[in-house]
């Protein structure tokens, strides 16, 4: 059958997740926090990989918008580009390039940031670095 509802939740699943995703990168192009922090779920939840002082499981929105602001102080770290942002029923993700600043060092990283969302905002993230030593050089 071609029209099931077996074959439509998936897709409707897969479109708000887009949808959500979508929001947070044009927020995040456009340098808007208040429409980057609004698309965050009071009940976020950011998994932070490595070995830094920041690493760990982060739990509420405050919480982990507090760790992505000393990740900022410490970094200077200016997107650069969304590369991608893809999304399936379950999990959406994007990946980015971000450069970061510490100390006259200067490095370029690609970020995979996976989500899941929940009534149409971002509930879970999982960061996972293309170069996790680095990014734990320039958090430590």
């Amino acid at each position: 059958m071609a029209n099931s509802r077996s074959e439509i939740e998936p897709k409707a699943a897969i479109e708000r997740n887009r949808e959500a995703l979508g929001r947070y990168a044009s927020a995040w192009l456009a340098g808007d926090r208040a429409a980057l922090a609004a698309c965050y779920h009071s009940d976020f939840t950011l998994h932070y990989f490595g070995r830094n002082p920041l690493s760990g499981d982060h739990r509420g929105k405050v919480a982990a918008l507090a760790v992505l602001a000393e990740v900022t102080k410490r970094t200077s770290r200016k997107l650069l580009a969304i590369v991608d942002v893809m999304a399936g029923p379950e999990h959406g993700a994007l990946l980015v390039r971000e450069r970061f600043e510490r100390d006259s060092r200067t490095a370029e990283v690609e970020r995979l940031l996976v989500y899941t969302v929940r009534d149409g905002l971002l509930s879970e993230c999982w960061v996972y670095d293309q170069d996790q030593a680095l990014v734990d050089a320039f958090l430590a």
